[in-house]
């Protein structure tokens, strides 16, 4: 039988637009856990999430308590890491915190502040907040951010397989267009794009990687500064649902690696249908 998909690399997706969840059915070997498994029961309780992002405005009413907030400040004694009560710059981090809490409403959240004003930062900045981060063994990292700047790649690899390692999760965000960028290429990391659908809770497994999962991230409402909301749309906002999930299933869970929450998200996707025949190609 002639193999006709593409290898690994060749036209890549790093969103799901125009097709649909039909279009990308998976055959697994095992039966997945029932829907309630992840969403029926588990709430994130007593689960550490951290959101790199432009940080998060305290007191939001659709983000809830933040349980502490560190800013990364580059000045005259290099880059640190400091505590701040300077909330949000831009309201990207307060979207993401939102969408997290929705989903895991009962997590610790904390804020980590690597963007400035209009949506500015260095690579320096972010690797020094996601190293910060990754020490500090927080259960998952939501990291809808990512440098196009390949000088910065290796060290990036070295911090997502040392959060592999140590059993930190990094929840990563594609770029929202087809330019290589990092650290979501990394297999160490859970890597997310978005998706188009109505279904504001439908989640789906990408057969054709490096993306891994799709997520709502097409017109969602999200929390905005000033305790307002918007609604917006992007990679972004896809990630923190994937973070969100991460909670509930560490909460009910919570000695799961990587590589079994990985599974887990794979098996419950409503896209992977046990026992379903998916053809490689034409046979001869």
């Amino acid at each position: 039988m002639e193999n006709t998909r593409s290898a690994p690399g060749h036209e890549l997706t790093w969103s799901l637009r125009g097709r649909h969840p039909g279009d990308i059915t998976v055959a697994a070997d095992a039966g997945p856990p029932s829907p309630e498994w992840i969403t029926g029961g588990p709430t994130g309780r007593g689960v550490r999430v951290c959101v790199v992002d432009s940080g998060v405005e305290r007191d939001h009413p659709l983000v809830g308590p933040v349980e502490d907030a560190w800013m990364v400040v580059d000045g005259e004694d290099g880059i640190t890491v400091q505590r701040t009560d300077a909330g949000d710059s831009c309201g990207h981090g307060t979207a993401c915190a939102g969408i997290i809490r929705r989903i895991a409403p009962d997590c610790h959240l904390t804020s980590v502040r690597v963007l400035g004003e209009r949506f500015s930062g260095t690579g320096e900045v972010l690797l020094a907040g996601l190293r910060w981060s990754v020490r500090q063994r927080f259960d998952v990292i939501n990291l809808s951010l990512s440098t196009t700047r390949t000088r910065f790649a290796e060290e990036l690899r070295a911090l997502a397989d040392e959060a592999y390692f140590t059993r930190t999760v990094i929840v990563a965000s594609a770029h929202n267009t087809p330019v290589e960028s990092f650290p979501w290429r990394f297999a160490s990391v859970i890597s997310v794009g978005s998706h188009q659908e109505d279904d504001p809770d439908l989640y789906l497994y990408n057969p054709e990687p490096p993306v891994e999962f799709f997520a709502p991230g097409q017109n969602v409402r999200v929390p905005w500064l000033g305790g307002t909301s918007i609604r917006t749309a992007g990679n972004s906002f896809a990630t923190p649902f994937i973070t969100g999930l991460c909670a509930r299933i560490l909460s009910q869970h919570p000695g799961m690696t990587t590589f079994q929450l990985k599974n887990t998200l794979y098996l419950s996707a409503a896209n992977v249908h046990m026992g379903a025949e998916v053809s490689d190609g034409p046979g001869e």
